[in-house]
């Protein structure tokens, strides 16, 4: 019956959380179907595990939810991210408008914007480019995931997604684990991604398919649909009610002045990880009162706030006149922070019910024996949870609290470094995470006024293929050659 309780929670949690039903309400019940189930104490496992390891989760990852989705809006606002994606559009969109909508996506995406933010602001520009060149507007929401969702979320070094800062606690490692391997899964990524668009383009031209009917701007009504809310909270870290809120500049910055907060981020995140939190007598952190702790479970999640924290301080330097609403830009940033973050801690307290039940056993050694070694069975236990969960967080922090010092035990045994361990479970949480019920997916088809029917086989080649090819390259080469 506990087996059976497992499934029977996870059903319940998929089924309705695809239905639009809150998470904040489905997981601690989803939990107590499984507990019931097993016959396990029902208030026990509500106050004393789900509350316990939801808090936990809140506690370590709040301040990089809140520092990334302030840090978005004000680039919002200031018209950032609208002039980063004119530059793209202006340099490269003329011959080669997909690379500028996949580049424009990544640029700020790997500077620390918020996913959905992305999307609200690259959406209206990638029409414009896909119009005059004729390219089908199918290809939209693809170009999109391919430049936002892929190798700038789980595979580039020192990304400061929150999928990568998950994790640091668990491993020990910094957002900079296994840059050479991220770099080679990056490539791979962006090289099939574009490789599949432009065969895709070509074979449009080839029928004489051009761009299709427009249809009208659907960007504000979608952010405002609360069944694209609900979906959208648990996938990333930025809650697209919060986009109509605040006061966007009319005149967008320099290009520079625009950039320029991206780079602080990749380079303070460098700086923090590699030189500034090594050299500190940190000793203090084993005292009990700041929680019996190590540099080495911190210094991720510290350096990831430290360089959000320097890019909000430069964006508001660089923008001050165009931010004449400041405290209500800053407002709904910290607002746009708290649905996801709790939906995720949510879905987290859920995974901790189900890793405590004792028929979790049999799962953990399912798992652990999937043939292949300890990398293979957490790339597997990964994806199943990010498939299933349609949150590439939410998958990979269930399958960490459950497993993750099971693995820092084998990776010790076996001789695996663990920033190879910290680089495949990133990759593996974004793989199949983009199942038709992502929020992420769901929120984009929905700005772009498009249907499943009409773009997820280009979105699953480019979000879920490519990853895959990566994923399995950073585990072949990792296994032969070790960490790089």
């Amino acid at each position: 019956m506990g087996l059976l309780g497992l499934f029977v929670g996870l059903g319940l949690l998929v089924l309705f959380a695809f239905r639009g039903w809150s998470v904040l309400l489905l997981a601690p019940l989803a939990a107590l179907v499984a507990a019931l189930f097993g016959g396990e104490p029902l208030l026990a496992n509500l106050t004393q595990v789900f509350m316990v390891n939801a808090a936990g989760f809140l506690a370590q990852f709040f301040p990089i939810f809140l520092l990334g989705a302030v840090f978005g809006k004000l680039m919002d606002d200031s018209g950032a991210v609208t002039s980063v994606a004119a530059f793209m559009a202006k340099r490269l969109g003329e011959r080669r408008v997909i690379l500028a909508v996949v580049l424009a996506g990544a640029l700020v995406t790997y500077g620390g914007v918020s996913l959905f933010v992305a999307f609200f602001v690259i959406v209206p520009m990638a029409r414009s480019l896909f119009r005059a060149a004729a390219i089908p507007r199918r290809l939209i929401p693809a170009a999109i995931v391919l430049g936002t969702s892929t190798f700038t979320m789980s595979a580039l070094p020192g990304t400061p997604s929150i999928q990568n800062a998950i994790p640091m606690p668990f491993f020990g490692t910094t957002p900079f684990a296994a840059p050479g391997l991220g770099i080679v899964a990056s490539l791979i990524m962006l090289g099939t991604g574009l490789w599949w668009l432009h065969r895709a383009e070509a074979t449009a031209r080839r029928v004489g398919e051009g761009y299709g009917h427009d249809v009208e701007d659907v960007t504000e009504r979608a952010a405002a649909d609360e069944l694209v809310r609900e979906r959208a909270t648990t996938a990333r870290e930025f809650d697209p009610a919060e986009m109509q809120h605040g006061h966007r500049s009319g005149e967008p910055p320099p290009a520079l002045s625009a950039v320029l907060p991206l780079v602080v981020v990749v380079a303070v995140n460098l700086v923090m990880s590699l030189v500034v939190l090594p050299r500190l007598d940190v000793s203090y952190l084993a005292e009990q009162r700041f929680g019996g702790t190590s540099l080495a479970a911190v210094a991720g999640v510290w350096s990831v706030a430290v360089a959000l924290a320097a890019a909000i301080v430069t964006t508001i330097a660089l923008n001050w006149a165009r931010l004449p609403a400041l405290r209500r830009t800053m407002d709904a940033g910290a607002n746009a922070s708290v649905l996801p973050a709790f939906s995720v801690a949510s879905l987290v307290g859920f995974g901790a019910v189900i890793a405590s039940l004792p028929a979790f056993a049999l799962v953990r050694e399912w798992v652990l024996a999937i043939e292949g070694g300890p990398l293979v069975s957490l790339a597997v236990a990964t994806n199943i949870l990010a498939a299933l969960t349609g949150s590439a967080s939410g998958g990979l922090t269930i399958a960490l609290d459950a497993l993750g010092q099971t693995y820092v035990g084998l990776a010790a045994r076996t001789g695996i470094d663990l920033a190879l361990m910290h680089r495949v479970a990133v990759i593996g949480s974004g793989t199949l995470d983009i199942l038709p019920h992502n929020g992420a997916v769901v929120s984009l088809l929905a700005i772009c006024g498009l249907t499943h029917r009409d773009s997820y086989l280009d979105i699953v080649m480019v979000g879920i293929v490519t990853s895959l090819l990566a994923l399995v390259a950073v585990i072949a080469l990792g296994s032969a050659l070790g960490s790089f």
